[in-house]
């Protein structure tokens, strides 16, 4: 599996971005969005099931954020609504074959090689 993210760049507070994660070989693999402030440690930001039924998110995010997958393209999105400086980060994707959805991010086998992220006030 291979995962290349994209979309990410410099906005201002209150702007949006659409993130892309693009991958191979991804089928039946659960997929998830973390990232990765100066200083601080990875956390989770999103995850998908693999028929996109079920996303959860952390609460940080939820209202503003929006995961979603296109299987036939191999891509997952992460759509960021109302940005604010504290989401400045790497936002990472990352798949799992894991049978359920999870926020560890311990769990994911493979990871893309992230995109940053930067919000301005």
């Amino acid at each position: 599996v291979q995962l290349q993210a994209s979309g990410g760049g410099l906005v201002q507070a209150g702007g949006s971005l659409n993130l892309s994660c693009a991958g191979s070989g991804l089928s039946g693999y659960i997929m998830g969005w973390f990232r990765q402030a100066p200083g601080k440690e990875r956390e989770f930001v999103a995850v998908i099931s693999w028929s996109g039924t079920l996303t959860y998110y952390a609460d940080s995010v939820k209202g503003r954020f929006t995961i979603s997958r296109d299987n036939a393209k191999n891509t997952i999105y992460l759509q960021m609504n109302s940005l604010k400086p504290d989401d400045t980060a790497v936002y990472y994707c990352a798949a799992t074959r894991k049978s359920r959805t999870t926020q560890e991010s311990g769990d994911y086998d493979y990871w893309g090689q992230g995109t940053q992220v930067t919000v301005s006030s």
